[in-house]
């Protein structure tokens, strides 16, 4: 599942229910509660990203939730860009 040029994005990343322990990576300012892939790809596309969805996958400590995840390429650092569609989700949560 390693790519060496892409970026694997969890939903697990931006969801503001859970810890930085529990595999949260965004600041909780900028967590969404329960964040789902199709959110996150809408949100990498708005920023001009090129996503790609793998459906059918588990975050390995979470193995019994199969949310799937995004890659997207690497262009800038991962927490800049992860932060950047964290900030994109909760615009479109809130535009909804």
């Amino acid at each position: 599942m390693r790519k060496q040029d892409k970026f694997i994005l969890w939903p697990i990343y931006f969801d503001s229910n859970r810890t930085r322990s529990e595999g949260r990576r965004v600041p909780k300012k900028l967590g969404v509660p329960a964040p789902t892939i199709e959110e996150i790809r809408k949100a990498a596309e708005q920023l001009g990203l090129q996503p790609e969805i793998v459906s059918g996958v588990a975050y390995p400590s979470v193995s019994q939730q199969k949310t799937g995840l995004v890659t997207i390429p690497k262009k800038d650092a991962k927490v800049r860009i992860m932060q950047k569609i964290a900030q994109k989700i909760v615009k479109n949560r809130v535009e909804t």
